[in-house]
């Protein structure tokens, strides 16, 4: 596909949000100063990758003529590089596609990993707990940072709730796909006679909400302090360091007990109570998605079961796409990279087919 007429549309709209970078007044309104250089950045990310596109097109023309020269050491050269030219090729044309597509805001937001064990108690609240340890790795492996916000342990060792606030680039488009029902099937540490049990757990994927997003009024909050409850040691217990938070219009409830600082945990309820309002706001926008796009991610449908884990095969399928990989031990140790991949492609060709492209 010609996508000539497209780069030419977004270089001029690339001049445009030159000039206003450069304007002095862009801070005074601080919301369109952050969708500004937002924009700005992606539109330069994708320019950069027409360029490199271009060239790598130039390039491989070159090496399949110099490949049909007399001198045979020098075609011999040319030769050997145009398989990885061709490779590469269709990787950026892919890269492409993806870029021209209309951007969707949240991308590039950070994100607040919310896991809640389901049913099959003890054992859903130690899959709690290693799918976590999962997230944190995969964390650590894209170079991002993690912060422990909250969280209420389980008696054996793993989490009946635990949230978890990822930073760093692009971490909502990689993570927005782990939002639903995970269920696992394997023969739990307790189990005398070997019997393979299921369990579920639960992940929601917020988009991280700024001030300038959602708007809360003092009036709609009820925020109160009280003694925290949970584990971390004498001082914790014996301080009214807990804060909850109620949303009245909503009747969404937040609560924070997990830093010692009162001041600390009241920012993190605000935080994450801001995160949820914003997906809800999201949710109703996102009515207007194909039925295929809702059901493969964005639908932030809580009770969708969208992967299963079996133990005893060493086996993972995520159900949205009927992808099966046989890797769950590299999957477990924060490897989602193969999932994510399938996952990006299967949302990348809905939204080409919606966009005629």
């Amino acid at each position: 596909m010609d996508y000539t007429q497209l780069i030419a549309k977004r270089k001029d709209r690339f001049a445009e949000l030159e000039e206003a970078v450069g304007d002095p007044k862009l801070f005074n309104d601080p919301k369109r100063a952050t969708e500004i250089l937002r924009e700005h950045r992606k539109l330069q990310q994708t320019l950069e990758l027409w360029d490199t596109l271009k060239s790598t097109e130039t390039q491989l023309f070159e090496n399949q003529e110099l490949a049909k020269s007399d001198d045979p050491e020098m075609a011999e050269m040319a030769a050997m590089e145009i398989p990885e030219l061709e490779t590469s090729l269709i990787k950026l044309r892919e890269d492409m596609q993806y870029a021209l597509l209309p951007a969707d805001p949240n991308e590039d937001r950070d994100a607040l990993v919310e896991i809640r064990a389901g049913a099959g108690g003890d054992e859903a609240s130690l899959f709690a707990g290693e799918m976590l340890r999962l997230y944190q790795r995969y964390a650590d492996a894209k170079g991002w940072k993690t912060e422990h916000l909250e969280s209420s342990p389980s008696e054996v060792g793993g989490f009946k709730e635990v949230i978890l606030k990822v930073t760093g680039d692009e971490v909502f488009r990689h993570l927005k796909y782990e939002s639903g029902v995970h269920r696992v099937q394997r023969v739990p540490a307790t189990e005398t006679q070997g019997r393979i049990h299921t369990s579920t757990i639960t992940v929601a994927v917020l988009p991280e909400a700024e001030e300038i997003d959602i708007e809360m009024k003092q009036s709609d909050l009820r925020i109160e302090v009280c003694r925290s409850g949970g584990a971390g040691g004498q001082h914790v217990n014996t301080t009214d360091s807990a804060v909850q938070i109620f949303h009245l219009p909503t009747g969404l409830y937040v609560r924070c007990e997990h830093g010692r600082s009162q001041t600390k945990n009241k920012e993190m309820a605000l935080q994450i109570m801001r995160s949820r309002l914003y997906e809800r706001k999201l949710q109703e926008q996102q009515s207007a998605y194909s039925e295929n796009r809702r059901s493969l991610i964005g639908s932030g449908d809580r009770s969708e079961k969208i992967r299963t884990y079996n133990f005893p095969q060493s086996r993972v399928t995520d159900h949205r796409i009927g992808y099966t990989s046989h890797n769950l031990s590299a999957i477990m140790e924060g490897d989602l990279g193969e999932l994510t991949a399938e996952l990006m492609k299967s949302e990348m060709a809905e939204r080409l087919a919606e966009a005629g492209m």
